[in-house]
């Protein structure tokens, strides 16, 4: 996991506004990756938190091809 878009305040780190964390993984296939990438986004929470659900897909239609 990385971080940008965020700040240091009172010894927590913060949400500075855009995208805030990027979560990545690695594993066997694509589809393995992404799926450990989507477990892992289920421990995210802070105030407002969103994220994309289409992230990886396209590698997969390419995949296939």
């Amino acid at each position: 996991m990385f971080h940008s878009g965020t700040k240091f305040i009172n010894g927590k780190i913060v949400t500075n506004g855009g995208r805030v964390l990027s979560v990545t993984a690695k594993d066997k296939t694509i589809r393995s990756s992404i799926e450990k990438v989507y477990k892992a986004i289920k421990n995210i929470d802070f105030k407002n938190a969103y994220f994309r659900t289409d992230i990886g897909f396209k590698a997969l239609r390419r995949n296939k091809k």
